[in-house]
């Protein structure tokens, strides 16, 4: 078996088995947190930005300062949130239902780590290498990303390949 196919096994099985041991609500709520502290972080430094005007001089830096402040206070605020939540489901009795949920999270989410990392490659010479070409999965995860190219932006989609 290639390599290439052993290291996508191995990134299926890792994010699958890190989600066994965290569970759904922890993964799906952690996720959560992240996206909406990008969100946030991305649509109001410009208006944190001003409370340290008297404290940065550089317009981009503070601003920057800004959202980075932003994130890590609304990443902090969600993990607590999250604790909150987990301790509340661990008390229920769910948690076994919660893991196996998690687990089907985590292979979701490993198969769009492939995805993801198919993209890059096929944003190189990468698939012109013999043992990309020789992978069995590689092609499978393909396909998917070729389905799921309909989110990727025009002027980034004509750099790609998918292998057709």
């Amino acid at each position: 078996m290639p390599i290439i196919d052993l290291v996508i096994i191995a990134i299926l099985v890792i994010s699958s088995l890190i989600s066994l041991s965290r569970g759904f609500i922890k993964e799906a709520l952690s996720l959560a947190s992240w996206i909406i502290a990008g969100w946030i972080a991305f649509n109001f430094s410009s208006n944190f930005a001003t409370l340290l005007e008297g404290v940065i001089a550089i317009n981009s830096v503070r601003i920057a300062v800004a959202a980075v402040i932003l994130f890590i206070i609304t990443v902090v605020i969600g993990s607590v949130l999250v604790f909150i939540i987990t301790a509340m489901v661990d008390k229920s009795g769910l948690t076994s239902t919660d893991r196996s949920i998690g687990m089907a999270f985590g292979l979701i989410r490993g198969v769009l780590i492939v995805v993801g990392l198919i993209y890059i490659a096929n944003l190189t010479p990468v698939p012109e290498d013999e043992w990309y070409k020789q992978s069995l999965l590689v092609p499978h995860f393909n396909t998917l990303a070729s389905h799921l190219s309909v989110f990727i932006p025009e002027e980034v989609k004509k750099y790609m390949s998918f292998g057709f």
